[in-house]
């Protein structure tokens, strides 16, 4: 057991091994992407391994519960009338139960989309009215807003929720209710290529809500490269820490393999702030963790930070954003013995795409083996073959999404002629193929781990009768990423102030989406030639009030 110096094939003979078992008992080759049976029958293999544990509240369950409350579940899906290609939704934070409904998705075949629990009624009409989900699982408090959000759709759909509730059936009801049994429940039998597992939410310079389709191939093949660090499979690591949130994918993956490489999950209920960490980690010790680089800095940057023993941990792998040397020396500092490493990727990709493990100093590391990519000239289209020549990275291969859920449009508009994914991120490589990220062509900010649409605060702010035209950009951040500021050039004769504007963003997006850089009010906004917003320029301008301290 241990990290190696060097990349290690261990995880995918393991999973190899799996498949070969699983294939046997079911006579399907297909079988060994199917993430149900393979979840199923490692439950089954050591029902008193401690699966998952609430830091919150103490509370773990082992494999033999999960088993029993999973099939439970399923059955109770079942009983529902849902079948292959239906979607759910789950709601919620980290707590014990949320996994339940999770795995149980994955036996029978639904598409599972993991929502943030902040999103207001008017954002949940535009998921739900993408996603189509038959059931949604979700905590009481959120319960009203899910059914307002269904009631504008004219959408019929169950909820359940996790917690008490004098109006819908709650899990342990939903559990209690199914008559199956561990020796009579059967999954359900599907093509893990083409049957979708997860609807993964991702921000687009649209404004328009967009969830990548990922089958249960997808997964399975993309998910084992997180964990090439290790030798030794099962438990080739002791407890993994869960910081992220089910609908980032660090999260579904996070669920997903340590059940099935045998890894304790520790993740907590409470939301995640920097002393609730140092509690998790000191009373905890967990060997391994993904985090993004905004949390990571906040954990090194606080004041308390020497009460907090970093020394536990074998890998700490960072990504989520441009991740600097700076970081990673500070991690090196409070835990010399660590191996760091640095991802990069996209829900499209199925999550990870490439990887430093050995941290080139200034790179996002060299592409994983099940991903092909290419660096194209913007203007031409053409491939670029030399080295050090910025341009867009495309990718393909087997882990590569199958489309935006109920957006063929937006689809097409995203992949090439030939099936390439058109990244949007300008990217060089060396002569080793290391790649280095330049800049983002779409433009998208990043405030802490969450893709903030400009688009999306726009639309809302426009509304309003006293506003003329508005473009929103992001001021820098060292901790924090991208600060969204709103540029407003008001109509004739309107009084409106700075409050007005972060209120009405406020009464109607959820808190990531906040004009944390303020509002600052124009003569007028910056056009190209075409008549459209010169964002490029309009950035340059509010980046030199900053430094003026104009506003």
């Amino acid at each position: 057991m241990g990290v190696q110096k060097f990349t290690y094939d261990a995880v995918h003979w393991y999973m190899q091994k799996l498949a070969l078992q699983i294939v046997a008992k079911s006579g399907k080759p297909s079988d060994q992407y199917h993430l149900g049976k393979i979840i199923l029958h490692c439950f089954k293999e050591e029902p008193d391994f401690i699966m998952q544990i609430d830091g919150a509240t103490g509370e773990s369950e082992t494999f033999g519960s999960a088993l029993k409350r999973t099939i439970k579940c399923a059955g109770s899906l079942r009983k529902m009338g849902l079948n292959v290609g239906d979607h759910i939704i789950l709601m919620a934070p980290n707590h014990l139960d949320i996994s339940i409904p999770f795995h149980a998705a994955l036996y029978l075949g639904l598409g599972i989309g993991c929502v943030d629990v902040a999103l207001t009624v008017r954002e949940l009409v535009d998921l739900f009215k993408c996603e189509k989900p038959k059931v949604i699982f979700c905590q009481n408090e959120k319960s009203e807003n899910v059914a307002s959000a269904l009631k504008n759709l004219n959408l019929e759909a169950n909820i359940i929720t996790f917690n008490d509730s004098a109006t819908y059936c709650t899990l342990a009801k939903f559990i209690e209710n199914s008559e199956e049994t561990i020796e009579s429940f059967r999954p359900n039998e599907f093509d893990p290529e083409t049957t979708t597992a997860f609807l993964v939410s991702t921000s687009g310079t649209t404004g328009v809500f967009k969830a990548a389709v990922l089958t249960h191939a997808n997964m399975a093949i993309s998910a084992p490269y997180w964990w090439l660090k290790y030798n030794t499979f099962p438990k080739p690591t002791r407890m993994t820490l869960l910081t992220s949130p089910t609908q980032w994918i660090t999260g579904v993956i996070t669920i997903l393999m340590s059940s099935i490489l045998r890894i304790t999950r520790l993740q907590t209920s409470l939301p995640v702030t920097v002393e609730h960490a140092y509690h998790l980690i000191n009373t905890y010790k967990p060997t391994d963790i993904k985090m993004s680089a905004n949390m990571m800095s906040g954990l090194l940057k606080s004041e308390l930070r020497e009460s907090c023993d970093f020394s536990c941990f074998e890998l700490i792998m960072i990504g989520g954003s441009a991740v600097s040397q700076t970081l990673i020396d500070e991690i090196k500092i409070v835990a010399p013995n660590v191996d760091v490493c640095i991802g990069y990727g996209m829900s499209e990709i199925s999550g990870l795409s490439v990887i430093n493990f050995n941290c080139v100093r200034g790179a996002c590391g060299q592409l994983l083996n099940c991903v092909q990519a290419k660096i194209v000239n913007v203007d031409t289209q053409e491939d670029i073959h030399e080295p050090n020549t910025p341009g867009e990275l495309w990718m393909n291969g087997p882990t590569l999404f199958k489309g935006y859920c109920d957006n063929k449009a937006l689809t097409e508009e995203t992949m090439s002629a030939d099936g390439w994914l058109k990244t949007g991120d300008i990217l060089y490589r060396d002569e080793n193929w290391n790649l280095y990220f330049v800049e983002r062509m779409k433009m998208l900010l990043k405030y802490r781990s969450y893709q903030i649409s400009p688009l999306e605060i726009e639309n809302v702010i426009q509304k309003h009768p006293g506003v003329d035209s508005v473009a929103v950009t992001g001021i820098p951040h060292p901790n924090d990423g991208d600060l969204p500021v709103a540029c407003v050039v008001l109509r004739k004769g309107s009084n409106i102030t700075e409050e007005d504007i972060k209120n009405l963003v406020k009464e109607s997006l959820s808190d990531s989406k906040q004009l944390r850089g303020g509002v600052i009010f124009m003569e007028k906004l910056p056009l190209t030639v075409s008549s459209k917003i010169n964002r490029l320029k309009l950035k340059e301008m509010v980046l030199q009030l900053v430094k003026g301290n104009q506003f």
